[in-house]
């Protein structure tokens, strides 16, 4: 027995206390099906697990009502002669002496128990491995589902998570990424997929060194299953292009990835926290001229293109569109330049102009006009500059910078100039210009204005006269002037 325990825990991995728990399961089973019960079965193992003995519990009565559980007082004297009503003593068992339908259950309840360990051992390992890569073979194919050979667990890969592109044939090579553990009878089996965009980032972060050493950031990936992949990609450092630490040196990088998605085409953008920039990488490789923002709240734009470019930004069914709304988050709608003449984006133009004004408007900042108000300064300081008389910032400066301060008890010098300091570094003095005077003369009254301001005609040849005149210079007739009565 303790050679095939030992089998057991260095060959199979098992551990030591859980086939020590399946043979008491085994031998229990065994003895419940022989004697009906289990309740006083007494398993025992040897120190060094070379046997195990079985025992029964009976209790020391006079007159046995269940000879199982059970025995006589003077039945019990001959196996010691200290027993007393009451006690219990254990009575050894041979186990060769169970009957054959009792070592078949005994049997069952060892494959359950080493079946259950199995599954136990086997999901701990790879627990922690659900969202990495993992590569196996081609098995078997059922009802469109692929089982891949994993060694020590089976895989499957479901229709839904496969790549319409891929074809497998028998012992091929299948790379896929985890997604689920199930328990089946058998053991484990693992949930693989290559549909989803993980797999695509887990393959990246094995072909660029950036993206393990976190100076490149993938920020979202969306995928079209088979047919395209659009990346986000950001970087921590202004001196690394993201998206040329993605494609590599001649497209090495990113043409390695393709060719593990079977030619699936990929576009590496960067990415951006202005909507209006990032909407134009995401529906790369189409140029777009701008981007009008319709509405902030409910995250719609306008993208608007020439008209070659119209069917690329589109892409074939909407595609190239479609996940470029997915990876803004946005509803792009897409427009031609004679398109969007058609429509009236003036409105939209002024909104979000104000908006804008609105919202980048310059806020005044708060005037700190004594000096305990200063960020950083010694309140202690301030305190006896305070009791000194010397509170308000510009009193301070005047009577620094003239050298009329004096000293202060409890302040030093260094003290007064780092004040000085504070005060320079957080306070803008601002002089205030001379108002010009206003003019002493007084206006003239209205009436006179309207006179000035109000020119004659003569009424024969329209030549302009004046009120002291009593002939027109031009054609000499002659006029007199008369003045309306109110």
């Amino acid at each position: 027995m303790a050679d095939a325990i030992r089998e057991l825990t260095q060959e199979k991995g098992f551990s030591l206390d859980s086939v020590k728990q399946t043979i008491e399961n085994t031998l229990r089973a065994a003895y419940k099906r022989t004697f009906g019960t289990a309740d006083n079965c007494i398993v025992t193992f040897a120190d060094d697990m070379s046997d195990v003995t079985v025992a029964s519990r009976k209790t020391i009565v006079d007159g046995v009502y269940d000879p199982v559980t059970e025995i006589e007082l003077e039945d019990a004297k001959q196996l010691s002669e200290e027993c007393e009503l009451g006690d219990e003593i254990d009575i050894i068992v041979d186990p060769k002496s169970f009957d054959r339908s009792a070592v078949s259950v005994g049997k069952q309840e060892t494959h359950k128990g080493l079946n259950e360990s199995f599954k136990d051992k086997l999901y701990n390992e790879y627990k922690d491995k659900v969202g990495e890569i993992i590569i196996g073979y081609f098995q078997r194919e059922y009802n469109g589902n692929i089982y891949v050979d994993l060694g020590k667990v089976e895989g499957v890969l479901p229709k839904k998570y496969q790549s319409p592109r891929e074809v497998y044939q028998k012992n091929d090579r299948i790379k896929a990424f985890i997604v689920d553990l199930k328990r089946i009878s058998s053991g484990l089996q693992l949930v693989l997929s290559r549909s989803d965009p993980k797999f695509v980032q887990s393959i990246l972060e094995l072909e660029v060194p950036e993206i393990q050493d976190k100076t490149v950031e993938i920020k979202k990936i969306v995928r079209d299953a088979g047919y395209r992949t659009k990346i986000a990609v950001a970087t921590t450092k202004e001196d690394v292009d993201p998206v040329g630490s993605c494609v590599g040196p001649k497209g090495m990088r990113i043409q390695n990835v393709i060719r593990e998605l079977e030619g699936e085409k990929i576009d590496v953008l960067r990415y951006s926290d202005d909507p209006i920039v990032f909407i134009k990488n995401a529906l790369s490789p189409a140029e777009v001229n701008r981007v009008v923002i319709l509405d902030d709240e409910k995250k719609t734009a306008l993208a608007i293109v020439d008209e070659e470019q119209f069917s690329v930004a589109i892409g074939k069914n909407g595609q190239n569109v479609r996940l470029a709304n997915r990876l803004c988050d946005w509803s792009i709608d897409v427009k031609t330049e004679e398109q969007a003449a058609e429509l009236d984006l003036s409105e939209i133009t002024s909104r979000r102009a104000q908006e804008l004004f609105s919202n980048n408007a310059s806020v005044e900042p708060d005037e700190i006009s004594v000096i305990a108000d200063l960020p950083g300064v010694n309140q202690e300081v301030a305190a006896k500059l305070a009791e000194a008389g010397y509170e308000d910032i510009e009193k301070f400066i005047v009577a620094y910078e003239g050298n009329e301060l004096g000293e202060i008890e409890g302040v030093s010098a260094e003290e007064l100039e780092e004040v000085s300091k504070i005060i320079h570094s957080n306070v803008e003095f601002v002089e205030e210009e001379e108002k010009e005077e206003e003019n002493s003369e007084p206006a003239p009254s209205e009436e006179n204005s309207a006179e000035e301001e109000e020119e004659y005609f003569c009424p024969e040849c329209g030549a302009k006269i004046t009120l002291d005149m009593t002939h027109c210079p031009s054609c000499g007739v002659e006029f007199e002037f008369e003045e309306d009565e109110e």
